[in-house]
């Protein structure tokens, strides 16, 4: 079941939004709003994008960053320099408009004029039917998920957390001490460092932290079994997931791509492959839908070992 609360979106929008939009925020399909200052607000309902005959002004914007700042812009400068401010329920909210750069960086956006609100949903018990495939007895067997963009990877990959979590007692998988390295705040959407979604009981999350520092961090001050994080791709994420490998912990993660022949291709995986860090790879596609698993791939002989 699609669970999606957009009380919090509704209430960082002015009224003249919330009427042209409707009854489109009641839409289980709904994915995106996307509102740029003088040009027709769009709304992403699955596959389909609905043009509304309503222009917002750049007053509809600056009442959309004021109210999901708590009219303190300056305190989410940090994560408005990474192109977003996650507002409580978990819904992220990209932002574009003027870079301020400073010492070859991005120190703040300013005159924001295109906001696109991301609609965070959580599917619990989406990962059930796949479980058996990343345990072995009582442990959890390192594995990545390979998706395209919106695929649906990250409410897998946040489902998978909360059973590792939990625990499942008719598999014989005991609750694990989990801790997320949750870079982009998409798995557990934290906000004021809460997650404001299901990642499970026993789960620890470093919000908005690099993951080949976090992976680190929390193998010497948090003791977990296991360790989750999203879109791996740089060496030192590599470095960092070969020494979670060494201190005996499991991994769960994912990259962008199409199938395991992403992972063998691209030079920085080389290292993991070879070591054969993973041993089980899920591919995702959105065929049927987000959240289609096309097949579930064996590292240990190359070998599909379930497909649709």
């Amino acid at each position: 079941m699609k669970n999606i609360d957009t009380k919090e979106i509704l209430n960082i929008i002015p009224e003249s939004l919330k009427r042209a939009i409707g009854d489109l925020i009641k839409s289980p399909h709904l994915q995106e709003i996307r509102i740029r200052a003088n040009k027709p607000l769009i709304i992403q309902l699955g596959k389909k994008e609905i043009v509304v005959q309503y222009i917002p002004k750049l007053e509809d914007l600056r009442v959309i960053v004021q109210r999901m700042s708590n009219y303190s812009i300056y305190a989410f400068e940090e994560e408005i320099k990474q192109g977003y401010i996650t507002i409580r329920g978990g819904h992220r909210v990209g932002i574009c408009g003027r870079c301020i750069i400073e010492k070859n960086e991005v120190k703040t956006i300013k005159d924001i004029a295109s906001i696109n609100i991301r609609i965070c949903r959580e599917i619990i018990g989406c990962s059930d039917s796949i479980m058996k495939f990343i345990l072995k007895k009582d442990e959890v067997i390192n594995t990545i998920i390979i998706s395209p963009p919106k695929c649906g990877k990250t409410t897998l990959i946040r489902d998978i957390t909360r059973n590792i979590s939990q625990g499942i007692k008719n598999m014989g998988l005991t609750g694990k001490k989990v801790c997320v390295i949750d870079e982009r705040s998409e798995i557990g959407a934290c906000f004021n460092g809460i997650p404001q979604l299901n990642v499970g009981m026993r789960t620890d999350i470093l919000d908005g932290c690099p993951k080949s520092q976090g992976i680190i961090m929390v193998i010497r001050s948090m003791s977990p079994e296991v360790i989750v994080c999203d879109e791996i791709g740089t060496y030192k994420d590599m470095d960092s997931i070969l020494t979670a490998l060494n201190s005996g912990v499991s991994l769960i993660t994912s990259i962008h791509g199409y199938g395991t022949e992403d992972l063998y291709s691209r030079p920085v995986f080389k290292e993991i492959v070879e070591n054969k860090v993973f041993k089980r790879a899920i591919v995702l596609s959105n065929r049927e839908g987000s959240g289609t698993v096309e097949y579930i791939y064996n590292f240990l002989d190359d070998s599909i070992i379930w497909r649709p």
